[in-house]
């Protein structure tokens, strides 16, 4: 920045110098074309992303002309420019470019000027020339290789068109590419690196959910984590199936069943218990199944884990219990009838090997029949991993694919299944 520019802004705004972590720093070099900034939740990439492109349009002799591409319009807008980090609220606030939403682009008051675009229209890149771009949460895009195609196409003007990706990293096929490629500087964050800009309430919550899993190496390190040779589910399957929903989403389903998977020893060294809430929005052949909840528990009696099976029962208004009888047999219907004997049950006994009980739910997963409304990180790392080969029951696993079997299989060939009046 020139030195006029400095002093017209002052040392507050000279965040690279003086606020920014050393991973929020561009390279300062002349041999790079992509800045990779792949990092965790919370760890400053939005920022990092808008800072660059500031920088890169105080710097810039004339009127630049910048490509922001994120996932969706929508996360255009309300995340890399009216976001809290956005382009819109950071910088002197006399520099500060305002947002022509009937265009959807960004004006700076210097004639500069950055486009809005949605991975979701890749044709929209289509026809247009640029100085340099900001591709957000690019390991989300629809249509990531159409849309980095398109972009790498446009990207025509000046001596040397540059650009910075923010990121938490996934194992796709785009990233890994990009990591290799000549003249991208990869630059890797941590959540807990920036803990003094976040709540300590959003450290403690993500914590005790990802902590300890591979999604926690994703999520909160920023690590990318390769998928399991074998496995019947992928993390790009699983990320794909991950949906926000109203609170209260539950009472619109047409089934709902709590399915349990006991564990094979009782006390506080007990195996986990399996306890998996699932529900169906019936639409004919093409129902869809949704997991609502995983509330798995090691450690408890059996009467322990029946009153928190039962507790799930009663708080998601389902409609029945279903029980693996494999371990223990009729006792463990007895067990959970013990705590409550108005829940239905229905005993549920495989005659399969696991993998083969699992196969039909994965397909589910790969037909896009089945969405998580919340991250599992624990279920999830159990799906992701298993390939039949483990000596470690996968008691979530297990659970899930009772779930589902009862809501979306059971009408097909499938576990044999007999119901306990």
């Amino acid at each position: 920045m020139n030195a006029a520019r400095r002093r017209a802004g002052g040392t507050e705004h000279e965040w690279y110098d003086h606020h920014a972590h050393q991973y929020q720093r561009w390279p300062k070099s002349d041999d790079w074309t992509v800045w990779l900034l792949l990092g965790g939740r919370g760890a400053g990439k939005t920022r990092a992303g808008a800072e660059w492109v500031r920088n890169f349009v105080d710097e810039s002799a004339s009127p630049a002309r910048i490509a922001l591409v994120s996932e969706t319009y929508a996360d255009g807008r309300e995340v890399m420019i009216e976001g809290d980090s956005g382009l819109a609220h950071i910088g002197p606030a006399a520099r500060r470019p305002h947002y022509e939403a009937s265009r959807r682009r960004l004006v700076w008051p210097s004639g500069s000027i950055g486009y809005v675009f949605s991975s979701e229209d890749p044709d929209g890149l289509r026809g247009h020339q640029f100085d340099a771009a900001w591709s957000d949460e690019l390991c989300k895009w629809k249509h990531a290789e159409e849309t980095w195609s398109n972009l790498q196409l446009a990207l025509r003007l000046g001596a040397r068109p540059r650009q910075v990706v923010t990121t938490t990293p996934r194992p796709t096929a785009l990233l890994k590419r990009l990591l290799k490629a000549k003249g991208a500087i990869p630059h890797h964050a941590t959540t807990y690196q920036n803990a003094a800009n976040l709540s300590s309430a959003f450290l403690e919550e993500i914590a005790s959910v990802y902590e300890g899993t591979s999604l926690g190496r994703q999520e909160l390190l920023g690590e990318l984590v390769e998928d399991v040779a074998g496995a019947l589910w992928t993390h790009e399957m699983i990320s794909a199936c991950r949906i926000c929903v109203p609170q209260g989403f539950h009472g619109s389903l047409a089934r709902i069943v709590v399915a349990v998977d006991p564990p094979a020893t009782t006390g506080e060294n007990a195996d986990e218990c399996g306890i998996i809430v699932a529900g169906l929005a019936d639409c004919g052949d093409e129902a869809r199944a949704f997991v609502l909840d995983d509330r798995s528990v090691g450690g408890m009696s059996p009467r322990g884990w029946a009153a928190r099976a039962v507790a799930a029962y009663h708080a998601f208004a389902a409609d029945r219990i279903v029980v693996e009888t494999n371990q223990g047999g009729d006792m463990v219907r007895e067990i959970v009838k013990g705590v409550d004997p108005s829940v239905p049950v229905r005993a549920v006994h495989a005659t399969r090997a696991k993998r083969l009980r699992a196969e039909p739910v994965a397909a589910l997963y790969e037909q896009g029949r089945v969405r998580h409304v919340a991250a599992f990180p624990a279920l999830e790392d159990q799906m992701t991993s298993y390939t039949g080969d483990g000596a470690k029951s996968p008691d979530r696993l297990d659970a899930l694919v009772w779930a589902l079997t009862d809501l979306v299989l059971r009408r097909r060939a499938g576990p044999q299944i007999r119901k306990i009046l």
